[in-house]
């Protein structure tokens, strides 16, 4: 029997309660939840709102780097953590991904990434502010075609529309559909991109690599695609079996990133917890 404090999301209210959790495993579905001691109310999506790259960064830092590894990659310890950011929702599915996902096929990743929900898509962005500052400076003025693979909701195409109005903008997802009106959306996989050679002046692929499998396609797809800049961001961080983010790559130092990309002209940086990678092709 385990007992600790249990943070869980009442998803008809959208408040928060805390209750001291317990679990017996007669089996894997059987989970007690006793005697809370606290509730309070605080509207879900305000602490969403706070929720930004740079605070979750931090809470990471400390989970990651403070905790011992046998605390903090056990399976009990974490659960109350997924049930949280899953929304309880196939939590066994979610804490087992990184074993499960080496044999998904094409459509498997499709529908988990598409079915999917988890509160880290009510965040604007996985940029840092300062990270989406330099990207935006980044961007030469003669840019005539941008693509953001990986562009999720979009938001740092409509941050580049709004500094760089004239410039063709794309974004690029695995996700179905996107309405938005500020750029063309193509759906598809990174391993296997339908553009021709050196189709974009800029390609930027924020909070992606770390998701894929065949890391050395996705690269070479990104570089085949770059006609003049290429810029990437993955976060810094070790590996652990349990994360709250799907991830498969992990970055605790830069050299295994710029290995992995293997281009000469470059620059590569660590912002607030995020390695941001800035790359010129001749």
């Amino acid at each position: 029997m385990h007992s600790f404090y249990y943070i869980f999301l009442n998803n008809n209210i959208q408040h928060y309660k805390i209750f001291t959790y317990s679990q017996t495993f007669t089996n894997r579905n059987d989970y007690f939840y006793r005697a809370f001691v606290l509730s309070f109310e605080y509207p879900f999506e305000k602490i969403i709102r706070i929720m930004n790259r740079r605070i979750t960064n931090t809470i990471r830092f400390f989970m990651d780097e403070c905790l011992p590894p046998l605390i903090r990659d056990n399976r009990i310890f974490m659960l109350p953590f997924f049930h949280f950011a899953y929304r309880g929702k196939k939590i066994k599915e979610v804490m087992d991904f990184k074993k499960n996902v080496y044999n998904f096929s094409e459509k498997d990743y499709d529908n988990f990434y598409n079915n999917l929900d988890t509160i880290s898509r009510n965040r604007a962005t996985d940029l840092n502010q300062a990270s989406l500052s330099l990207i935006l400076k980044t961007i030469p003025p003669d840019t005539e075609k941008l693509i953001d693979i990986g562009s999720g909701n979009g938001y740092l195409l409509k941050q580049v529309k709004k500094k760089h109005p004239k410039i063709n903008l794309f974004g690029f997802d695995i996700k179905n559909t996107d309405a938005a009106t500020e750029y063309n959306y193509i759906k598809g996989n990174i391993e296997a991109l339908p553009f021709e050679d050196k189709s974009f002046d800029v390609v930027i692929c924020s909070h992606v690599l770390e998701h894929i499998i065949d890391l050395d396609k996705a690269i070479a797809e990104l570089k085949r695609i770059t006609k003049k800049t290429l810029i990437i961001a993955v976060p810094c961080q070790r590996y652990f079996y349990y994360t709250l983010d799907e991830h498969v790559n992990f970055y605790p130092f830069k050299e295994k990133l710029t290995h992995a990309i293997n281009l000469e002209n470059y620059d590569c940086k660590k912002i607030h917890g995020d390695w941001l990678y800035i790359a010129t092709l001749s």
